[in-house]
């Protein structure tokens, strides 16, 4: 069953950390997955997270680590001295011993390397510590299991055999020279049903899909997308095996790209989480809505342009006004929405750009035909209003969603081709955008009809 957090079990986890209530800690956390225990400590103070790992096994207490969100492990990670923190690190797979020590500052950091027992560990990490985070150099983690091409499938067993020891999860199996350069992989079901005495050079898969240090976060996440991988290698210049990216890794990517994403488009202009202060969040979101308020404020000064002129002459016409701003903001949504997705796809753009603007083109008119005739029919027929009226409204209608449509894809093309994330163009700007142009739209048409 799936563990669930709730305000009373919380308090109760409180208490017994206040009461040193060892055996209580105990049996409440031993069913518990690790991800389990690390989304409790988090709701506990530093000082509790702390009693409690006392209390755990040195690996669940990694493990916890390694799962616990960045800023709460930094301010529990302030109550370890060196040593302390070097028990886990030592525990850790690479990259996350990484992740956990470049939030150190550098005295710390050289302390517990200094002090971590297993000195390939300790190599690993000092190799790892240069790499940017979001690339693939500062994704990957050095531990894999690796073949000379040379070897025999009999060979290759033994060493999988050792080399597996040190490595938590075999997704994998490289093919190297005695250069460490890749060559290609072989999969241990390919192991297992290779006949006695054949050599690995017989059996493994030259294609072998993998990626350079310096490549984005991003990229990597695409490729092992795109070719369904479990694991990726990551080679040097010189296609020197380096280290393996995992796909728990990548996940963590994904996740993190999609939340950047859906702050862009609801207009949150910096990260945040539930528990920061309300400034904090306030600040956040405060950018895109005063962007908001100025095109609704230009948008009121443009309707006070035709208050005499029309408004006045046909009162009816202001009825009409919210229909208008609301279909141009959400069929520009809808467009910019879907081209974010293309562009989000280093596969989805290709092909002839034009025939595909004529395609989206093609749906917007057509969109924008229905909708028209449904709403002429609902105004003139139902809702009874003159017939110069209804057609003021259903033309006004079929034009907005086409300048909507025109907007929402092209907009975030533009962004994306000088380097501004595409999903900026989501949100309040396009929705702004679209009712300033709606309302020009609208009156416009109206003008001409009633004065033609």
């Amino acid at each position: 069953m799936a563990f669930e957090l709730t305000k009373e079990y919380v308090e109760q986890l409180s208490n017994a950390v206040d009461q040193r209530d060892e055996v209580f800690i105990r049996l409440e956390l031993e069913h518990l997955f690790s991800a389990d225990i690390s989304v409790l400590l988090s709701e506990l103070e530093p000082e509790q997270a702390y009693y409690v790992l006392q209390l755990l096994d040195i690996e669940t207490g990694a493990e916890i680590l390694a799962e616990m969100d960045a800023s709460i492990r930094r301010d529990l990670l302030a109550l370890f001295d060196s040593a302390q923190m070097a028990r886990y690190v030592n525990v850790l797979d690479s990259d996350d011993a990484v992740d956990l020590l470049i939030e150190q500052s550098v005295r710390i950091r050289e302390e517990v390397i200094a002090l971590i027992e297993d000195r390939e560990q300790a190599r690993f990490i000092v190799d790892l510590l240069p790499y940017e985070p979001d690339t693939a150099g500062g994704l990957m983690q050095k531990e894999l299991v690796k073949i000379n091409v040379r070897q025999t499938v009999t060979e290759c067993v033994e060493e999988i055999r050792r080399q597996a020891e040190e490595v938590e999860k075999v997704y994998t199996v490289y093919v190297v020279d005695d250069e460490n350069t890749l060559f290609g992989i072989v999969s241990l079901k390919d192991i297992i049903l290779a006949k006695r005495g054949s050599s690995i050079e017989q059996i493994y898969d030259h294609e072998v899909i993998y990626t350079s240090t310096y490549d984005s976060a991003e990229d990597v996440a695409e490729l092992m997308r795109r070719y369904d991988l479990d694991a990726l290698p990551v080679v040097n210049v010189q296609k020197r095996l380096l280290g393996q990216i995992t796909i728990d890794d990548v996940i963590d990517v994904i996740t993190e790209q999609a939340q950047e994403d859906i702050a862009a488009i609801t207009g949150v202009s910096e990260e945040v989480e539930e528990d920061d202060s309300v400034w904090k969040i306030t600040r956040s979101r405060l950018p895109w809505l005063g962007i908001g308020m100025i095109g609704s404020l230009l948008a009121a000064k443009f309707l006070g342009i035709f208050e005499h002129d029309l408004l006045m002459m046909v009162p009816a016409l202001a009825l009409f006004i919210p229909i208008i701003g609301s279909t141009g903001g959400n069929v520009g949504i809808q467009s910019s929405s879907f081209m974010v997705q293309i562009l989000s796809d280093k596969s989805g753009f290709t092909g002839e750009f034009w025939p595909r603007m004529l395609k989206i083109a093609t749906v917007a008119l057509l969109k924008g035909v229905m909708i028209a005739a449904f709403v002429f029919l609902i105004t003139y027929l139902i809702l009874s209003h003159p017939v110069k009226l209804s057609l003021v409204v259903a033309v006004s209608l079929m034009a907005v969603v086409l300048l909507s449509s025109f907007t929402g894809t092209v907009t975030p093309i533009i962004l994306n081709r000088y380097g501004i994330n595409p999903s900026v163009a989501s949100g309040p700007f396009i929705t702004t955008a679209n009712d300033f142009l709606g309302y020009s739209v609208y009156f416009g048409i109206a003008y001409l009809l009633y004065n033609w």
